[in-house]
């Protein structure tokens, strides 16, 4: 049977992300960022959250401001995070990325990662990024609350963690330091149901 090239099948739509679907706000325009970030739960506020007295401290933090505008440290690590993502993408692969994202089942719960892939095989992967002044034997707790949370909201199932530490603002070493984590469940429902307190919190306090 002869063939004409009109008769060729049309090919597939290309299937659209689901978590671009999800994303609020891009931290390039600072001002609709902090906007966005202000009416829900962000991956800064839950490294915060760890106890009870914890979600209080950081519901006053939402409904005051914490003062705090950035210092020394801030500044380099901000001027720093291009160049190590620069090398996250050459080594890992992972894309820079500054939108910030909402869970798929709440528009509250929100998250800003510093890097993502979607890879061939489907799954989601995240890179955050890191300055600092100590020597890590380990990351930090409040830095791994912020990777999981991450996690929770992109559907993602692990994070390039990358740091680079610096003495006197100069970096210590010609290449960062990584380490893979994992998405963890447990921790992720401990922290989901830590962030629904501090957001049942704020609604008490906004409807008075």
């Amino acid at each position: 049977m002869l063939s004409f090239p009109w008769e060729a099948e049309a090919p597939e739509p290309a299937v659209t992300p689901a978590h671009l679907a999800r994303i609020v706000a891009d931290s390039t325009d600072r001002v609709a960022w902090l906007r966005a970030r202000s009416r829900g739960i962000t991956a800064t506020d839950v490294a915060k959250l760890s106890t009870q007295r914890s979600v209080h401290a950081a519901a006053l933090d939402k409904l005051h401001g914490t003062g705090f505008s950035g210092n020394a440290y801030t500044d380099h690590g901000r001027a720093r995070e291009p160049e190590i993502a620069a090398w996250v993408r050459a080594e890992h692969g992972i894309e820079p990325s500054t939108a910030l994202f909402h869970a798929e089942g709440n528009r509250r719960h929100l998250a800003t990662p510093d890097g993502l892939v979607l890879r061939e095989s489907g799954q989601l992967e995240l890179a955050e990024i890191k300055t600092t002044a100590k020597g890590w034997r380990s990351i930090p707790r409040s830095y791994l609350r912020q990777v999981w949370w991450q996690q929770y909201v992109l559907g993602a199932e692990r994070t390039l963690f990358v740091w680079e530490r610096h003495e006197n603002f100069v970096p210590v070493d010609p290449e960062p330091e990584y380490r893979w984590i994992d998405r963890d469940e447990n921790q992720i429902a401990v922290l989901v149901g830590l962030a629904d307190q501090l957001i049942g919190i704020l609604t008490r306090q906004a409807s008075k």
